[in-house]
């Protein structure tokens, strides 16, 4: 391989590590925190609910490559953390 190669191949290598490594670094803390909620000490939801999460990300993942490509990265990102945010307000909203 070239030291091209070698560098896009570690790069590559890189970001999907990282993505794994942000996946598995809420898993435990979901598992703890979701006890604190109605159904939260089944298992099975905990799991399908970390399993959903897994499943839509990868998804996503090419469409939104692909839109990312077509529009540009940072209109995509921001428009990722809109729909965050509105997610993140949703629940808080039901709660009250």
């Amino acid at each position: 391989m070239t030291s091209q190669e070698l560098r896009a191949s570690g790069s590559l290598a890189l970001i999907f590590a990282l993505r794994m490594l942000g996946l598995f670094l809420v898993l435990p803390v979901f598992a703890l925190e979701a006890s604190k909620y109605p159904g939260g000490n089944d298992a099975a939801m905990v799991g399908l609910a970390m399993g959903l999460y897994g499943l839509t990300q990868a998804v996503f993942q090419l469409p939104l490559g692909m839109a990312s490509d077509r529009w540009g990265r940072k209109r995509i990102i921001v428009g990722g953390l809109a729909v965050f945010a509105i997610g993140s307000l949703v629940p808080r909203w039901q709660i009250r």
